[in-house]
């Protein structure tokens, strides 16, 4: 048995290394992460902000991802129709309130906190798009009953939900066109974090195309389209698991980190050209 001197040496040397591993990842203060550690984390570029609430308070984005990927998944598989599923995503109603919605209001309210601009606006904006689409589905809201008549025929009913349908549709579009602007506002933080926009861009625009060929009566197209769209949505849903993975290994200091393809550093910022413009003019 080794004696009470050298465990209280070993003890010191694990209380020291501890307090140094807090030091690497301290994010306020004059210490901070590194460049690609950061936006791995958070998902925003590394950005002067005032307070320590960073190192006050843990690190909501894995929790706003998640809720978006139990949301988004389900759907992807239905939209594909695996296994029998389909319906739009009906039968996950309550997934899209409190997992779409519900998880990602939450997320998006702690990033505005800690003063994490660009995951406060996205995770709030598709949060309240899970809300959305969730009340749409609920059959007490019977949104698409606005544009049924009661005791409506057979063709005024079936006018009645392709009316609904194109209408629908607009807002999948201009959700989607809100996407680009995010997809390219991402290409400063990291590489699989851009292609979760470009596929997801690219299931709202095939579910809006999809929508409007139900809405013309054309049902082989728009079954095609939709399939399309649900694959998208498995796809972007993939990276999105990964990078909740690199995310929670991140947070627990795992032995390794898995890349995710770093663009911080690679497309620089205003500050930063603005920094290196005067540094060459004082130097010429």
């Amino acid at each position: 048995m080794a004696p009470n001197g050298a465990n209280g040496d070993v003890a010191d040397s694990i209380d020291r290394d501890y307090k140094e591993h807090l030091k690497r990842y301290e994010t306020n203060g004059t210490i901070s992460l590194p460049m690609e550690v950061f936006e791995k984390i958070y998902l925003n570029p590394q950005l002067p902000v005032k307070g320590e609430l960073r190192g006050t308070f843990g690190n909501p984005t894995p929790l706003a991802l998640m809720g978006f990927l139990i949301a988004s998944t389900p759907l992807g598989c239905a939209l594909m129709g695996w296994r029998g599923a389909g319906g739009g995503g009906a039968a996950t109603i309550g997934v899209f309130y409190f997992f779409g919605g519900l998880l990602q209001i939450i997320g998006s309210i702690l990033e505005w906190i800690i003063g994490n601009t660009f995951p406060f606006v996205v995770f709030g904006s598709y949060g309240a798009f899970w809300l959305t689409l969730g009340a749409t589905l609920q059959p007490s809201f019977n949104a698409e009953g606005a544009y049924i008549p009661a005791g409506a025929s057979a063709a005024v009913a079936a006018a009645g939900t392709a009316e609904f349908l194109s209408s629908f549709a607009f807002y999948l579009l201009f959700v989607g066109i809100l996407t680009t602007i995010y997809m390219v506002i991402a290409l400063r933080t990291n590489l699989v974090f851009v292609v979760i926009f470009l596929f997801l861009d690219l299931a709202l625009f095939l579910l809006a195309a999809a929508y409007w060929a139900l809405a013309e009566g054309n049902a082989a197209l728009g079954g095609q389209l939709e399939v399309a769209a649900g694959a998208c949505v498995f796809v972007f849903c993939m990276a999105g698991w990964y990078l909740l993975i690199v995310q929670l290994m991140q947070a627990v200091d795992f032995p390794f980190s898995l890349p995710v393809g770093d663009l911080s550093t690679r497309f620089k910022g205003g500050a930063a050209r603005r920094k290196a413009r005067t540094d060459i003019e004082k130097n010429a």
